[in-house]
């Protein structure tokens, strides 16, 4: 990996429209170096890969600026223990500006603390904590956190703004409207100059944002919402005044409340728009709130509260009742139940004994736990998710392009409509002046590209964050458009729809009791390391049994094994073995062919003289996979089960799941090749598997899902991740796919129906017909409104349960 290449999340205030985002990703993509961004409307993010020996930050950051926006820097203060003089100050300063994502550093050895400036969005202190300790010096924790939420505060000191500015505008243009229907005031010859006075500070008060956004854009050569909106309301101020003072225009043209309605109601609909889409990311917001700020840990046997981003791996940590889990690791001692629903979605504690594993975030509700901390900072189950969650938030399928298209392209038709619009009716129609005048205006306001750039993004945000809730991680906005366009999914046998691991699943005993047979069977198979065998030593296990000493054990290869247990031969073996040994299970046989099948690996156990019984063992199917198959059936796609086993045992799976359709004895190279058959025969495959071996399957496949408890390789090869251990999840991932996507398709209809239909009505369609024309005002509301809507449709995926996990 190219150590020059950085990654870094930057939060982006200025935007106020797609056009904004378009042109601010435009300008990171031109300069060199950067290899790639994303620039989300919806979040106020830029998300930017970039090769630091080519291009540095503070180039990045001039990039933005001159693009018209600024980035929101954050600061904390920390404390640093060891620094003796302003060499060493240096050398922390060094190790802090090695962290991703932080700017500058600014150290201070005799108060023993450094104000760290940051770009990105989240601030990772276990980064921090890891650089100073490289650096030979000792991370003592954040003292001043006020900075981390630097970029909340300015987003709320924004909307405290924005309020102040519609109060004001509505306070002034309302009763100044009621004014304009009452002739006996409006035709006093003073009333116009007061209404100048009374407007005009109030006018530059609530338009200065419109305004300086406008002028930003113009700087850039490039045409926004803003710039629109201004032309609008600067023409109907500027034309209000011209009439006060007699010069073109009559009293007619005094539009002193509608020029300060137009700039209220776009500042309501940002207002509105930036409430609801910071409802976007609350779930990121929950995934960050649920680590601990510190933890218990045992050292020089006693145990110290320490923060959660000293832990080390190999720690000792102690959680008690009641305590949040703080990072990952292996149970050795203790028991309890553990809520782990924050991280997998799922309801029901699991209880955890010594060997089990812990995530970090969970929480310990009834027992102390000691465990061994495994894999702490970003390495942690829950920092990936958020990673991956905020990754995918980002992205934007590739349906959004045609909104980003058209968007290119909408505000110069709008401008073209308004013109013509003007012209057509005062100078080909011959309409008043007023009323061309009014057509113009109304044009100019009523159009929004903001609908259309929200669609995308406010709905991946909002789908993506709900899919963590329910523990589905989707991992790019691609993978969420190729979801509801999947026929065909493929499923990995076993580890996917089978347990994974051979269980007991029937004991037949014939001269001894069950337990008697289970004791034979299991003091013989500790022994033999076989996987058939560890099955029957957890059966035993179950039982309460524990095993015999043993001698003289002697395996045979491919046909079984035989012991002395408590003075008592025992064989253990197929049915080749003991007929080679001369034991007579002729009586059994059919039974035994029933259960072989059934897919069932059956074991006979005999004493040397009689058969005993025998032991069937199987991978058993996951109690939620047949439900899994039938609701993908519902849903039209069709089903396929691939496997290396041979025919007999994955056609009697496969039935047991209601699937009908098999592919046996396929080696694991040629999975792949299976998934790209299909795909030759136009299907959309969706590949869920959990192995190493299911890797290229996973990567061929048009979306491949992974199951979290599969291996790395697996995880990192798929689209879609899956943090339970349930193919029922692997449907809803899908469900939750198709719906997401008919948000978008329905966000995208909303948002070009709406310019389709009310830019036509605002140039005067209906006046022919029945003299019907759009105030500007009406068309400034229904502008704020469009945004609004777009956003509070995404939202509602909030409540989204797919049908799979009611």
């Amino acid at each position: 990996m190219n150590p020059s290449l950085k990654k870094i999340e930057l939060t982006i205030s200025g935007m106020h429209c797609a056009s904004c985002a378009n042109r601010l990703q435009k300008a990171l993509y031109s300069r060199d170096g950067v290899i790639s961004a994303e620039v989300n409307f919806g979040t106020g993010t830029a998300s930017v890969e970039f090769d630091n020996s080519k291009i540095s930050f503070e180039d990045l950051k001039k990039t933005v600026e001159n693009a018209g926006f600024k980035i929101s820097e954050m600061q904390i203060t920390i404390t640093i223990g060891g620094m003796h003089c302003a060499s060493c100050a240096a050398k922390v300063k060094n190790a802090l500006c090695s962290v991703e994502g932080v700017i500058d550093a600014s150290v201070n050895p005799v108060t023993e603390s450094a104000l760290v400036t940051l770009a990105t969005q989240v601030v990772n202190t276990a980064e921090l904590s890891r650089a100073v300790t490289k650096a030979g010096f000792e991370y003592r924790g954040v003292i001043d956190e006020s900075g981390a939420g630097k970029s909340e505060k300015l987003k709320a000191r924004e909307q405290q703004g924005r309020l102040y500015r519609m109060i004001v505008a509505f306070s002034v243009s309302l009763p100044m409207m009621i004014v304009m229907y009452l002739p006996a005031i409006m035709h006093h010859r003073y009333t116009p100059f007061i209404m100048l006075l009374i407007s005009a500070p109030a006018f530059v008060y609530v338009s200065f944002p419109i305004f300086t956004a406008a002028y930003s854009a113009l700087k850039n050569g490039s045409l926004t919402m803003d710039v629109m909106y201004a032309m609008g309301i600067i023409t109907a101020f500027s034309a209000s005044v011209l009439a006060t003072f007699g010069i073109i225009f009559s009293h007619q043209f005094m539009f002193y409340e509608t020029a300060i309605m137009l700039a209220g109601f776009l500042t309501l609909g940002r207002f509105l728009e930036a409430r609801a889409r910071g409802k976007t990311s609350e779930s990121i917001k929950k995934l960050i709130g649920l680590q601990p700020a510190t933890a218990t840990v045992i050292r020089n046997n006693q145990q110290i509260e320490v923060l959660v981003e000293s832990l080390v791996k190999g720690d000792m940590v102690v959680v008690k009742p009641g305590e949040k889990i703080p990072v990952d690791g292996n149970v050795t001692a203790g028991e309890s139940s553990v809520d782990e629903s924050m991280i997998t979605g799922e309801s029901i504690p699991v209880v955890k004994k010594p060997g089990d594993s812990v995530i970090g975030g969970t929480f310990n509700r009834n027992g102390v736990l000691q465990f061994k901390a495994e894999r702490v900072g970003k390495d942690t189950v829950l920092a990936q998710i958020i990673k991956l969650v905020r990754e995918a938030q980002g992205s934007r399928p590739p349906v959004q392009k045609i909104a980003d298209k058209a968007v290119e392209f909408f505000i110069p038709f709008v401008l073209t409509v308004a013109l013509v619009s003007f012209i057509g009716w005062y100078f080909i129609a011959g309409t008043s002046l007023l009323f061309a005048f009014t057509t113009f205006v109304a044009v100019l306001v009523i159009a929004c590209p903001c609908a259309l750039g929200l669609a995308s993004p406010t709905a991946v945000t909002v789908g993506i964050g709900r899919g963590a809730e329910l523990g589905i991680l989707i991992k790019n906005g691609e993978a969420l458009e190729l979801a509801q366009k999947v026929t065909t999914v493929i499923f990995d046998k076993t580890g996917t729809l089978t347990a994974g691991h051979p269980v007991v699943t029937d004991i037949l005993a014939f001269e001894v009791p069950k337990n008697t047979l289970l004791f034979y069977a299991a003091s013989v198979e500790k022994d033999s390391g076989h996987p058939l065998g560890d099955a029957i030593l957890d059966a035993a296990k179950k039982a309460g049994i524990t095993p015999g000493e043993t001698s003289g054990f002697f395996a045979v290869e491919g046909k079984g094994v035989r012991a002395d247990v408590d003075g008592k031969k025992i064989l253990i073996g197929n049915r080749l073995f003991l007929s080679e040994s001369g034991i007579d299970y002729s009586f059994v046989d059919n039974k035994i062919t029933e259960m072989e099948q059934q897919g069932k690996t059956v074991i006979l156990v005999a004493d040397f003289e009689k058969l005993l019984g025998t032991i069937a063992i199987a991978d058993p199917l996951k109690k939620t996979s047949q439900r899994a198959v039938t609701e993908l059936k519902k849903m039209g796609c069709d089903v396929v089960m691939i496997t290396g086993d041979n025919q007999r045992t994955a056609s009697s799976v496969a039935s047991e799941a209601a699937i009908s359709r098999v592919l046996a004895e396929v080696l694991p190279q040629d999975k792949a090749a299976e998934v790209k058959r299909l795909q030759s025969e136009g299907e959309i495959v969706a590949f869920v598997g959990d192995g190493i071996n299911d890797a290229p399957a996973l990567a061929q496949a048009d979306v491949g899902v992974a199951l979290g408890s599969g291996t790395d390789v697996a995880v990192e090869s798929a689209q879609i991740v899956l943090v339970k251990n349930d193919p029922l999840d692997a449907v809803a991932a899908l469900q939750l796919g198709r719906k997401m996507m008919q948000r978008i398709k329905w966000n995208l209809f909303w948002a070009f129906a709406y310019n389709g239909a009310l830019i036509p009505l605002a140039a005067g369609l209906l006046y022919p017909l029945w003299g019907i024309s759009f105030r500007p005002e009406l068309a400034g509301f229904a502008m704020a409104m469009s945004s609004v809507t777009v956003v509070t449709l995404s939202l509602l995926l909030k409540r989204f349960t797919p049908s799979a996990l009611r």
